[in-house]
């Protein structure tokens, strides 16, 4: 720059703002991990379709599918793009999209289970209060509509930073491993 604060020094040729690694003013959080969930990948198309991330999640190591508990209708899990640290998902095992195909069992458990996952929460990570929430289809928000679950967010006075505002980027400072281990240890053994 000049005195005058012309620029002096020539501007990148068209070829070269196109390369790799020119620096435009923007930071980057690579989240890579997220461009399945983005293309939809292991979404169910429809509630008919039984390639499910919250069928198959019961069918592996709890560690490997997250899950937190297994009740007898309905189990907790890790959601695996969590809105915040130990951002639990309480799913029915029965393949359902909508709160009215619940039978009475899995009603009361979930609500069960949802209210064990607040208990829990509080013991082992302090929140100040939380997010309960079930998006009942595709257009009110559910990323994954065919497969009923309620979201236990848990939230902290001052956990909604500078990031997702100037950012829109969320920092989740716990691995899903450790909190899915935590939240397990201290699940009563009653239910």
């Amino acid at each position: 720059m000049t005195e005058e604060g012309t620029h002096t020094e020539p501007l990148p040729t068209e070829d070269a703002r196109e390369l790799a690694g020119v620096p435009d003013g923007f930071g980057r959080f690579w989240t890579p991990y997220r461009m399945a969930y983005i293309h939809g990948e292991g979404k169910p198309a429809d509630a008919s379709d039984r390639t499910c991330p919250f069928c198959s999640a019961p069918t592996k190591a709890d560690d490997e599918g997250l899950i937190v508990f297994r009740g007898a209708t309905c189990f907790v899990l890790m959601n695996l793009f969590p809105y915040n640290s130990g951002h639990l998902l309480v799913c029915p095992y029965r393949h359902v999209s909508d709160y009215t195909e619940l039978t009475n069992e899995e009603r009361v458990e979930l609500g069960d289970l949802t209210a064990t996952a607040m208990r829990v929460s509080r013991e082992v990570a302090g929140p100040h209060g939380f997010n309960l929430g079930m998006n009942q289809g595709e257009v009110a928000g559910a990323g994954i509509a065919a497969h009923l679950h309620q979201h236990v967010v848990p939230r902290w006075a001052g956990d909604a930073n500078f990031l997702p505002i100037i950012a829109r980027t969320k920092a989740v400072p716990e691995l899903l491993e450790d909190a899915r281990a935590r939240l397990a240890a201290a699940w009563p053994q009653e239910g």
